[in-house]
C-alpha cells in the first residue's frame, strides 16, 4: 500500500502526522497552564493540592507527546532534528530541563519528609508551566521567522549565532506566539477546572482567571496573526528549488489552500466559544467549554503547521543563507524509511483508543478535597 506511494506524497503524509502530534501538544499544554495557576487559583494547601492531583493525573500525556512529536520529527526529517537540536541547543536544553523538574515535582512533592519541601516543588511545576509554554511556542515561531544556520554539500550544518537558539525569544513575532501559547494553556487550564473541579472557591477565583488570561492571550494571537499574514516568507521555487522571499507568503498560504483557511478560522471560533460560554455564565456549555477550545486549538496549531509546510514553502528557513532552508522535500528520510514507518502509523488509533479510555477513566467523576485522602497523591 504505502510503498506504491510516491515520496512527495509519503513526505505530505508525514508532514501532516508531525503537524498533528504538534497540535495535540500545545493542547495537552493545559497541564503547564494549571501548573502555573496553582496559587492564583489556590488560596490554602488544601486547594492547591487538590489542583495539583486535577491537573497531576494527565501530566504523563504531554509528556509522551512531547517525545513521540519529537521522535515522529526525528524519524521522518532528520536533518531538522540535527540541524535544530545540534544547533539552537540552548533552547531544547531549557525545554528538556523544564520537563525534567515537572517529572521529578511530581514524583517528590508529596513523599514524607521530603528534603526540600512542597513549596520548592510548587515553583518547578510553574517553572515548567512558564518555559515549557514560552520557549515551545517561540521553537515554532522560528518556523516562521527563520534561524541562524548553515548547511554544506555534505549536509553538515552550522550554526552562526553564538546564543545557540536563544536569539529566537527576542525575536517579537516569535515572543508573541510563545505568550500565546503560555496564556493559552492557562486559558485551557481554567476550562479544564470547570469540568473536572467540584470546589465553589477554586470555581469562583478560575471564573476571574479566565478573563485575566483571555485579554492578554487574544492581544498575542492577534499580534502574531497580524505580524504572520502582513510578513515576507520563505517560498520555494517547485521548478528550481530555489527559496526566495515572497511578500505575504503566509497569507497567500491561506489563500491558496482554502480548506487550511476554512481549519484555521473554525480553530479560533471555536476556541473564542470555549473561552466566551463560562465568562456569559452558559452553565449548559461551560462544563463543555475545554472541548470546544480544545478542538479549537488542535485546528489552528494544525493549520499553522500545515501553512509553514506545504505550498512551496520552507518550513524551517535560514536567515543566515536562504538556500539551505530546509523543506519537507530536502529534509525528510528516504522512501524506504518513510515507507516502513507508514506501516507503524496505522497503530496510532489503537494508540489514540486506548488514551481516550485511559482519560475517560480517571475524570469519572469531579475531584474533591475527600479524594486527597487516597493512597496516592502528589
Amino acid at each position: 500500500m504505502f510503498e506504491n506511494l510516491s515520496h512527495t506524497a509519503l513526505q505530505q503524509y508525514w508532514w501532516i502526522l508531525v503537524s498533528i502530534l504538534g497540535a495535540l501538544l500545545v493542547f495537552l499544554m493545559f497541564i503547564q497552564g494549571g501548573q502555573s495557576l496553582i496559587y492564583q487559583l489556590g488560596k490554602t494547601d488544601k486547594n492547591r493540592s487538590l489542583l495539583i492531583n486535577t491537573i497531576g493525573s494527565k501530566w504523563e500525556f504531554t509528556f509522551t507527546t512531547l517525545v513521540t512529536f519529537g521522535g515522529a520529527f526525528f524519524a521522518s526529517f532528520p536533518l531538522f532534528y540535527s540541524t535544530s537540536f545540534s544547533g539552537a541547543y540552548w533552547v531544547w536544553f531549557l525545554i528538556l530541563i523544564a520537563f525534567v523538574v515537572q517529572a521529578v515535582a511530581y514524583e517528590f512533592r508529596s513523599k514524607p519528609e521530603n528534603l526540600l519541601g512542597k513549596q520548592t516543588y510548587d515553583i518547578f511545576l510553574f517553572i515548567n508551566g512558564l518555559l515549557g509554554t514560552i520557549l515551545v511556542g517561540a521553537a515554532v515561531g522560528t518556523f516562521f521567522t527563520g534561524s541562524h544556520f548553515i548547511i554544506d554539500g555534505e549536509r553538515h550544518s552550522q550554526w552562526t549565532m553564538v546564543t545557540r537558539g536563544l536569539e529566537a525569544a527576542l525575536n517579537i513575532q516569535n515572543l508573541s506566539l510563545g505568550l500565546t501559547v503560555f496564556f493559552l494553556s492557562r486559558i485551557l487550564a481554567i476550562l479544564y477546572v470547570f469540568k473536572n473541579v467540584d470546589n465553589d472557591e477554586i470555581v469562583q477565583l478560575a471564573r476571574k482567571q479566565l478573563i485575566y488570561n483571555s485579554i492578554p492571550f487574544v492581544f498575542f494571537f492577534l499580534l502574531f496573526a497580524f505580524l504572520l499574514m502582513l510578513s515576507e516568507g520563505f517560498a520555494v521555487n517547485p521548478n528550481t528549488n530555489e527559496v526566495f522571499m515572497e511578500p505575504f507568503k503566509y497569507f497567500n498560504n491561506l489563500i491558496g489552500m482554502p480548506l487550511v483557511a476554512f481549519l484555521f478560522f473554525l480553530g479560533v471560533i471555536l476556541v473564542l466559544l470555549g473561552i466566551v460560554f463560562p465568562i456569559l455564565k452558559y452553565e449548559k456549555y461551560s462544563n463543555k467549554a475545554i472541548w470546544y477550545s480544545g478542538l479549537g486549538t488542535v485546528l489552528t496549531v494544525f493549520s499553522l503547521f500545515l501553512l509553514a509546510g506545504f505550498n512551496n514553502t520552507a518550513y524551517y528557513p535560514s536567515v543566515a543563507d536562504l538556500q539551505s532552508s530546509l523543506t519537507i522535500a530536502n529534509s525528510s528520510s528516504s522512501h524506504y524509511t518513510l515507507t516502513a514507518m507508514s506501516y507503524v502509523s496505522l497503530f496510532i488509533p489503537i494508540v489514540l483508543t486506548y488514551i481516550y479510555f485511559v482519560w475517560r477513566a480517571l475524570n469519572t467523576k469531579k475531584i474533591e478535597l475527600k479524594d486527597l485522602e487516597e493512597e496516592h497523591v502528589y
